[in-house]
């Protein structure tokens, strides 16, 4: 299976030059509002984190004291002290999740709901750029690794921070030259901690990205699960599975070489500083030099410093993977939403602009104008620059309460042409009036409530029948408009025939329904709200020939009070629009009633005939 760059891959090159705080810093604006739980959790967990430094110094006295005196008392004391230390200890780590666990999980809260109400108001091209389980992954496995280094890295770097430096006090305190021996190892580990962070930040992209990957190929091999089994398909996609499960392993296996390397060198270098200030302290013991309270102290505070020394690797490992998460997520926050509000400023079309200001503005004195498109052309912003436009100069006006039928071949553009009606792709140039206003100068919110779409792919989402159906209805709407639909798409007999009617659940992508069935619902959708536009993308194309004539009859009161554009490729579809206009090669070739263009244009008469379903 080919691997396809997506684009996050695009931006993995450069996780090695990017820094992981400046990363993690664009977390503060949610992080702000707990920050007052999360500063009082860090300072909880620094006093559990500094009552184990108190351990020693207990110690310290009870060989110097009791034990040297020979005073069980005084053992027994000391025992209780040191019990009571470690209930503290216990009960202040624990008071610390219980302080950050609610708030962090409501910053995952906050952030996977931005994420998805961002996602909605991104254009089409940017979901037709990216691999919906980037997307997916970004909103589940990308936002747990950001909660979790809220939730213990980002604490304990500063709470092992402050244990190493309040410890290395009481080392030197104690005794100063055992404490520059324990002193040795920083600089290597400065230098070792910086090799890896650098290196680990490129695997650790990697491996997210590919767990996006793997995720898309699952997401595809569950939805088209009968196009698999129908083709015999799936040793072919298993493989194509195993290829990006093995591949996505062998970057994991890197990410632990990486981390076991780091954590090796970091336990290493410290232990041969203890040995070695074992070795000296225990001269300096047999000299006088020491008590040997003093030197069990000392190295009972050595050793209650390996875990804050040794976890750097650990935690600097789940900041990095945390750092590349922010980035992953942020990637997508900053793609430029739909605006909500007017669009573009109009552009020259160079033709006609001083149109503006005449008749053809449309909506003058109350009269109504239907929908125009003036020197309307369009290419994919992904397009090569030498590539033709998809549309190029298309005039053509929708008389108000007309049905249009937009007839052409294969690739002509009419699926594009009818996406430009409700701004789900933007003109490059020209433009499109409703009833003489520019569609770029309204609102979407508006504008969409205006004109009504149903697609050639219909959608249903995991939701009961009316529900789908109702997606289209202004709020408010109920069973009347909701009867009133189903009966124009002639679905209220096989809705009624659900087992709980017009509540069934339909399923994900609505797949326990047939397509002609599925096809129908999204042309309720569409006409459940009286709308005064209509585009219909093929609307029966997957009806048989009894259910496309009901139909049809029932459509024809439908379109009589609505501005409707038809995308039609059969000559019964054609039927139920006032005129047809041919797109060929992205141009309007001919404009005229379905007798006309038969009669007088040999491209139409040509796909009319029938051939054209043989491409098709």
């Amino acid at each position: 299976m080919p691997e396809e760059p997506t684009p996050s891959q695009d931006s993995a090159d450069g996780s090695a030059d990017r820094s992981a705080v400046r990363a993690l810093l664009r977390l503060w604006p949610y992080v702000r509002p707990v920050r007052g739980r999360w500063a009082a959790a860090a300072v909880v967990a620094i006093v559990a984190s500094c009552l184990s430094l108190v351990i020693p110094l207990v110690l310290k006295w009870m060989v110097d004291g009791p034990i040297t005196a020979g005073e069980p008392g005084g053992v027994w004391l000391g025992a209780l002290y040191l019990l009571l230390l470690g209930i503290a200890e216990a009960l202040l780590f624990g008071f610390r999740r219980w302080l950050v666990a609610r708030p962090l999980a409501g910053v995952e809260a906050r952030m996977r709901a931005d994420l998805y109400r961002h996602l909605q108001r991104l254009p089409i091209a940017f979901h037709d750029r990216w691999a919906s389980g980037q997307l997916l992954s970004r909103g589940t496995t990308d936002l747990m690794l950001v909660r979790m280094f809220l939730a213990f890295p980002l604490t304990f770097l500063l709470v092992n921070g402050v244990t190493i430096l309040a410890g290395y006090i009481l080392l030197l305190a104690q005794d100063w030259t055992l404490g520059l021996v324990l002193l040795t190892p920083v600089v290597p580990l400065v230098i070792l901690c910086s090799v890896f962070e650098s290196k680990y930040a490129v695997v650790a992209r990697r491996a997210q990205d590919q767990v996006g990957d793997l995720t898309t190929v699952v997401e595809e091999s569950v939805l088209g699960i009968r196009v698999v089994k129908g083709f015999g398909r799936h040793r072919s996609q298993a493989l194509a599975f195993r290829a990006l499960a093995e591949r996505l392993r062998s970057t994991e296996l890197v990410k632990a070489r990486l981390l076991a390397g780091i954590w090796a060198l970091i336990t290493i270098l410290p232990e041969l500083a203890i040995g070695a200030a074992l070795v000296l302290g225990t001269v300096q013991v047999a000299d006088g030099e020491l008590s040997a309270g003093t030197l069990v102290a000392f190295l009972s505070t050595a050793l209650a410093l390996r875990w804050p020394v040794e976890s750097i690797g650990f935690l600097l490992a789940m900041s990095q993977e945390a750092a590349t998460a922010t980035e992953r997520y942020f990637e997508v926050m900053d793609e430029p939403e739909e605006s909500s509000g007017p669009g573009r400023e109009r552009r020259s079309t160079g033709v006609r602009d001083g149109v503006r200001d005449g008749a053809r503005d449309g909506v003058r004195d109350g009269v109504r104008d239907g929908v125009r498109f003036e020197g309307v052309s369009f290419r994919y912003p992904d397009a090569p620059d030498d590539a033709p436009p998809v549309l190029d100069g298309i005039d053509l006006h929708i008389r108000p309460g007309e049905t249009l039928a937009l007839v052409g071949g294969t690739g002509s553009g009419k699926t594009t042409l009818t996406a430009l009606v409700p701004r789900l792709h933007e003109v490059t140039a020209g433009r499109i009036l409703l009833d003489g206003e520019d569609i770029t100068l309204m609102e979407r919110e508006r504008l969409r409530a205006l004109v009504s779409v149903a697609f050639e792919e219909p959608t249903l989402f995991s939701a009961s029948v009316g529900e789908n159906v109702l997606m289209g209805a202004a709020a408010g709407a109920g069973e009347p408009e909701l009867r009133r639909a189903l009966e124009v798409a002639q679905a209220d007999g096989f809705v009624a025939a659900l087992p709980e009617g017009p509540d069934t659940q339909v399923g994900e992508q609505g797949l326990s329904l047939s397509g002609g069935q599925r096809q129908r619902l999204a042309l309720a959708r569409a006409v459940v709200g009286r709308p005064r536009f209509l585009v219909l993308d093929d609307p029966l194309s997957a009806l048989d020939v009894h259910t496309e004539a009901l139909v049809e009859a029932a459509l024809r009161d439908v379109l009589r009070g609505t501005t409707a554009l038809v995308v039609a490729h059969r000559p019964s579809t054609v039927q139920l629009a006032d005129r047809v206009a041919l797109l060929s090669g992205g141009r309007i070739a001919a404009v005229g009633t379905h007798h006309e263009l038969l009669r007088g244009n040999a491209e139409y008469a040509w796909l009319m005939s029938g051939e054209e379903d043989e491409e098709r």
